[in-house]
């Protein structure tokens, strides 16, 4: 699948490519989303992985598609993309307003408070990066990203320290919107398990290449590499998640595979061999039973 850079995404929306983009610690931007549109003439992003993360203001109507979720938004929404997870979103009226800002892991590392993205709770995976918003949130993020762009083109010495703080503020104004639940886990040795589980899962996707292929399929693999017996990691998922450790494994396997067929033009063979069957006739067998439809079918 393709990874749009930094370079790409300015030459797309017909932007100046910064000329410190590659000297500079970490990479920061901003962007009006009405302007960006009018001057690149683009109805659509590309659904792709990007090298970089984004967090969205967007006021409009519009369809977001992340992995195999779909999205409606009818007004205003919050958006928060990883480098992790290929993403769009496709407006469905010509009155799309808001803001945007693209930055990079090494922007945010500069801030002393030692921040890591992936391990903030917004930034995980299966979770849900999209929030609905209401005419007073929307307003209040939209304060935040006027803030932003003033002070971009500023001549403010400490310019860049205030900007990172204005982007931790956008993320735990989206953690603040999420469950309770997915900001405070349980932290007993079930759930534990449970987490380093999803974490071994996560680190095989996405696939990026024909040539790559799954190191862990079964649930015994992931037992043996997390030093418990399959049946008690069965029984904590169970307890955690609701699902077995097979059913959890063989819905990722398929998410990704609904990916590589829509997004890649690889092969079905290429695809069954990275998503860790041996036989072609063996990987068809289980996308039918997963989704009613033949590999092929589901790629038309």
């Amino acid at each position: 699948m393709a990874i749009t850079t930094l370079e790409q995404f300015y030459k797309q929306t017909a932007s100046l490519i910064p000329e410190d983009i590659n000297k500079e610690i970490g990479h920061f931007n901003v962007f009006k989303i009405d302007e960006l549109m009018m001057r690149s003439r683009k109805v659509a992003m590309p659904y792709n992985r990007r090298a970089y993360y984004k967090v969205s203001m967007i006021s409009g109507r519009n369809r977001a598609e992340y992995a195999d979720k779909v999205i409606d938004i009818e007004k205003n929404a919050l958006l928060f993309a990883t480098p992790r997870i290929p993403y769009n979103y496709v407006p469905q009226d010509d009155n799309q307003f808001g803001f945007f800002c693209i930055f990079t892991s090494d922007f945010l590392i500069q801030n002393k408070s030692g921040v890591i993205l992936d391990d903030l709770p917004i930034f995980q995976p299966g979770g849900y990066p999209i929030f609905q918003l209401t005419d007073e949130e929307a307003e209040d993020i939209t304060f935040i990203f006027k803030k932003m762009y003033k002070e971009l083109s500023s001549n403010y010495a400490y310019k860049y320290d205030l900007l990172r703080n204005y982007v931790l503020e956008l993320i735990h104004y989206g953690q603040k919107l999420q469950p309770a639940t997915a900001l405070y886990p349980s932290h007993t040795a079930s759930a534990r398990v449970s987490s380093l589980f999803i974490e071994l899962l996560e680190r095989q996707f996405p696939i990026e290449s024909p040539h790559q292929k799954l190191s862990l399929r079964t649930a015994k693999d992931y037992a043996d590499r997390l030093a418990v017996h399959v049946n008690h990691l069965n029984k904590v998922l169970k307890e955690n998640t609701g699902q077995t450790t097979t059913n959890i494994i063989s819905n990722r396997i398929v998410q990704e595979a609904k990916i590589l067929l829509k997004q890649t033009d690889w092969n079905i063979s290429e695809i069954s061999y990275c998503l860790g069957f041996e036989q072609l006739a063996h990987f068809s067998n289980f996308f039918r039973k997963q989704t009613s439809l033949s590999p092929a079918a589901f790629r038309v």
